[in-house]
């Protein structure tokens, strides 16, 4: 077990997060690979999850996981694979049992494993939505549960942390993605359950943000071809690593009093979303007859912001 400090500090190469413990899932690819090797290049010692399993969500032969935790001890870093399904409660578990009996401690986790089964909702099958959501909403709350039991244990030992947790929603579950309905409304969960971890661990130490990235990977460069392409040259602005930079910060303690936040990040551009807010209104006093609540509301929207493009619409 490596020798790290009640504070979060240890020997390593220096950075914003040097001697923090930082678990990633679904690090073996994409944005969760550039996620965990900047953590890494911070100084973080990494545990990366990643189940190993294709586009669709079925298995496949290789270990991505174990290769990331190798190319970041290449480079002089620590890394420790791990390739249990986080959807599932002992998946979960032991994820943060690894970071505490490999490194003694766990200061972060990124939320960040998914698939899709794309389908238009006419053609979409009970078992595809399921899926999609288990293991995107399930596959966040479970980390996240098992992750905040350790920290709120730790308060009420005495020691309250320095604890984040980054969570990945996406554009498709702020406005909606045409043919990817499950995947929209897992994403859309995940910013709500952002928001109320949030509020519910901040007394013992943990903050909780979400990203809604744009960015080139199995999942977005089939689907958005076009928009995903690297150019031949210049800046790549769909690169996942130009996302780590945000995540990584608010995985550090740099990141204090930020919390129940959703950042939008893509290419060299950081939007702090505000989510939904009351627009304008009307109060009858008593209660509406259907006809002239339709007439009221007609009124209401000519004073209206229109909604967000639908991704595909």
């Amino acid at each position: 077990m490596s020798g790290i400090r009640e504070g979060g500090g240890g020997e390593g190469r220096g950075g914003i997060c040097e001697g923090r413990v930082v678990a990633v899932t679904g690090a073996g690819r994409g944005l969760g690979r550039a996620h965990a090797l900047a953590f890494a290049a911070e100084g973080a010692l990494v545990v990366v999850n990643d189940l190993g399993v294709g586009l669709d969500g079925t298995p496949e032969s290789d270990g991505p996981a174990a290769r990331v935790a190798e190319e970041i001890r290449a480079a002089g870093g620590e890394a420790v694979p791990h390739g249990g399904d986080i959807a599932t409660t002992e998946g979960a578990a032991s994820l943060v049992r690894t970071a505490l009996e490999t490194y003694g401690r766990l200061d972060t986790l990124v939320n960040n494993a998914g698939f899709l089964r794309d389908r238009m909702l006419v053609n979409l099958d009970e078992d595809d939505f399921d899926a999609v959501v288990r293991v995107h909403l399930k596959g966040h709350f479970l980390p996240l549960r098992h992750a905040a039991a350790h920290w709120r244990a730790r308060t009420k030992a005495g020691h309250r942390p320095e604890a984040r947790i980054v969570n990945t929603s996406s554009g498709a579950g702020l406005l909606g993605s045409v043919g990817q309905g499950p995947y929209s409304a897992a994403k859309a969960g995940i910013v709500a359950l952002t928001l109320v971890a949030a509020a519910e661990l901040r007394r013992y130490g943990v903050q909780v943000n979400a990203i809604a990235p744009a960015a080139r990977t199995r999942m977005t460069e089939r689907t958005f071809a076009a928009i995903m392409a690297a150019p031949g040259t210049g800046f790549d602005a769909m690169a996942p690593e130009n996302v780590s930079p945000l995540v990584v910060w608010l995985g550090s303690a740099a990141s204090a009093g930020v919390t129940g936040r959703v950042f939008e990040a893509e290419g060299g551009r950081i939007t702090l979303m505000e989510g939904w807010r009351p627009g304008p209104g009307a109060d009858k006093g008593a209660r509406w007859e259907p006809a002239e609540a339709g007439a009221a509301i007609r009124e209401l929207l000519t004073r209206a912001t229109a909604p967000g493009q639908v991704y595909g619409a």
